[in-house]
Formats: structure tokens, C-alpha cells, sequence
């Protein structure tokens, strides 16, 4: 993980409908997951970030820097439509990422910063990247 002490870009991932899933196709739902974690482990090394946890059917991630964060969250999303062209189960993801500095113990954090990133996941839909006004700001001059 990177230093705590600096500014933390946190992605957090979640699917939406996966209770569903698991109730009416669990075999498939479970290919689906692992597919689903592979593919976002992946994306975040790529682009220079750590996953802390998985939280049932999404991930926390973390990032030093705002803009790896929302290339890996692209990434991961587009990733998931290829993965799912070639297979008849839809994953549909939802990702939000919000910045700060927060506290950090036990290969986890905690604070305002990585709640408020849960938060602007939680309002997505899925297939739906969202960021915080935080987020926006540190990258706005990077983006194309």
C-alpha cells in the first residue's frame, strides 16, 4: 500500500443484482464472481493500485493517484463487458471513487474519506462510474 499519510484515492465496486443472481443461477454466479474478481485485481495492478479488500461482490481499491483510479475503474467496466459477451451471465458494476486521507491499520482504512467513497458507489447504477466532486477536481485536467 502506499503512504498513508498522503491523499487516497479509494474505488470501491460493487454488482448490482448479485443477490439475484446467486438465488436463481448459483453455479454461473460464482464462474461470474471469480471472473468478476480476476478481471477487477487486474485493472487496479495495472494502474497502480492495491486492492484492500473484497466486500461480498465488489472490491475496495486505493490509489496515490486520483487519475489511476478512474482509468482502472474504465478499465474494469469495459473489461467486464468483453467478459460478458462470452458468457450469457450480465454483470453489471457499479463503481465510486472519492479522495482523502484517512486513517490506516491492519491492511485496512477507515475514516470520512472512504466512507464518503461506499457512498458515491452506493448511488450508482450499474455499469455506472461514479466520482466525487474531489475526484473531478484532481483530474479534471487530465482527462481527454
Amino acid at each position: 500500500m502506499h503512504d498513508p499519510s498522503a491523499v487516497t484515492t479509494y474505488l470501491f465496486t460493487d454488482i448490482e443484482g448479485s443477490t439475484g443472481h446467486w438465488e436463481r443461477e448459483p453455479e454461473r454466479m460464482q464462474a461470474a464472481l471469480a471472473r468478476h474478481d480476476e478481471v477487477c485485481r487486474s485493472c487496479v495492478k495495472a494502474h497502480r493500485g492495491t486492492v484492500v479488500k473484497t466486500t461480498g461482490d465488489g472490491i475496495l481499491a486505493v490509489f496515490g493517484d486520483p487519475f489511476d483510479g478512474v482509468q482502472a475503474a474504465v478499465a474494469l467496466q469495459l473489461a467486464l463487458v468483453e467478459a460478458d459477451a462470452a458468457n450469457a451471465l450480465v454483470l453489471r458494476v457499479r463503481c465510486g471513487l472519492h479522495a482523502g486521507v484517512d486513517a490506516q491499520r491492519d491492511n485496512d482504512y477507515f475514516g470520512n474519506a472512504v466512507n464518503r467513497a461506499a457512498r458515491v458507489m452506493s448511488a450508482a447504477h450499474g455499469g455506472q462510474i461514479l466520482v466525487s466532486q474531489v475526484v473531478a477536481a484532481l483530474v479534471a485536467n487530465r482527462l481527454p
